[in-house]
């Protein structure tokens, strides 16, 4: 008894496990998942029936089978492929075909297989397409023939239900003598062109240094043409200026500043440099601060005028008080001046009316120095 109820046991344990088996086997041809990105063609009995987008589906059992099929782009990357060009030159090219599938039930039901249909479609088309091209344009018109091979497929696989999206050309590699002819004569236009540059550059540096000489010679005419014009209106106007003080006219800054300032001044009216160099302790009458002014006044309008010099200096020095008051204006001219001149005779006249005495030193050839000594007491 206890035997037979150990086999009852056993029948029944196997025939629980056969049961779930059938079940697993049934829920797993009925139930059927289509992941995102596919579709899936169900066909009943060998026709079709429908198709399920991404989810959870049931099938009917026996009768029901699903394809499951990439409606996303993707790319077909064929192998490299023997042309011909239009002037007849053997290349190798490869190329790379993005597609999607854009009708399931034409993909499956109008070609066997699509993938490979495309595959041999681009073979053709490759053939076609560069047969028209010569060999420059087929190394140098990738986009054309990217858009002559999308033209080309696009009729025959719209039928398929695939759409090509774009064409791209991966490489294309002509014989080995054609690549070593290619570099030869790249070389050689490169060298034509570094001589055509060469030459070019030659003739417009010449140009270029001619038209500026020519414009550095007219710009120097005119600026020193302008130079002299302005020197000659500055001289004209610092004479007339100094000619207005040795008149007489009595400029503020002497009364109000002194000597060392108002002869600054008078320096600064010269046309040529001129150093003035004032030492006097102790400020001097009035009427022999103006005597003072007035001779150096005079002296360097002589020197603008007449002495052709480059630089003048002007020294006034006091010695004591109540002592004398030096005043010396010298030039690197060319001398000649004489005292007797009525400009320095009038000069002289000015200082002696203060007790002075005038010295002029002016030998053929310069310098020329012009010295006063004017009592200060």
């Amino acid at each position: 008894m206890i035997i037979g109820s150990v086999g009852a046991e056993v029948g029944l344990a196997v025939v629980a496990v056969a049961i779930f088996a059938l079940i697993v086997v049934f829920l797993k041809s009925c139930l059927k998942v289509v992941q995102q990105g596919c579709v899936g063609v169900v066909k009943r009995f060998g026709e079709f029936k429908t198709i399920y987008q991404p989810g959870l589906h049931v099938l009917m059992p026996l009768a029901d089978r699903m394809d499951k099929v990439d409606i996303r782009e993707f790319p077909r990357t064929g192998d490299q492929q023997a042309v011909i060009t239009q002037d007849n030159v053997s290349l190798w090219v490869s190329a790379t075909i993005f597609c999607q599938v854009t009708d399931v039930k034409l993909a499956l039901f109008e070609v066997n297989d699509f993938g490979l249909a495309i595959d041999q479609m681009a073979r053709t088309a490759l053939r076609a397409v560069f047969g028209e091209l010569t060999l420059d344009q087929s190394l140098s018109e990738r986009e054309t023939i990217n858009t002559k091979m999308q033209d080309h497929m696009a009729e025959a696989t719209l039928k398929w239900g695939v759409r090509l999206n774009r064409i791209e050309i991966l490489d294309i590699t002509p014989p080995t003598n054609v690549l070593q002819a290619m570099s030869e004569q790249k070389e050689a236009e490169q060298h034509k062109r570094a001589a055509i540059l060469k030459s070019e550059g030659e003739q417009q540096a010449a140009i270029n240094s001619a038209q500026g000489r020519k414009q550095a010679n007219v710009l120097e005419a005119e600026g020193q043409k302008q130079a002299a014009i302005l020197a000659a209106e500055a001289q004209k106007q610092a004479l007339t200026e100094l000619r207005n003080l040795v008149r007489g006219v009595h400029p503020p800054v002497l009364t109000e500043r002194g000597l060392d300032a108002a002869l600054s001044g008078l320096a600064a009216l010269c046309p040529i440099p001129v150093d003035v160099h004032v030492d006097v302790p102790v400020r001097p009458k009035s009427a022999v601060e103006a005597v003072a002014y007035f001779m150096v006044a005079e002296a360097l309008t002589n020197v603008a005028k007449h002495s052709r010099a480059s630089h003048a200096r002007v020294v006034v020095e006091g010695h004591g008080y109540p002592g004398t008051l030096t005043v010396m204006v010298s030039d690197d001219g060319i001398g000649g001046a004489r005292a007797d001149s009525p400009g320095l005779a009038g000069l002289a006249d000015r200082v002696s009316g203060v007790d002075g005495r005038l010295s002029v030193e002016s030998p053929s050839g310069g310098p020329t120095i012009i010295a006063a000594e004017l009592p200060c007491g």
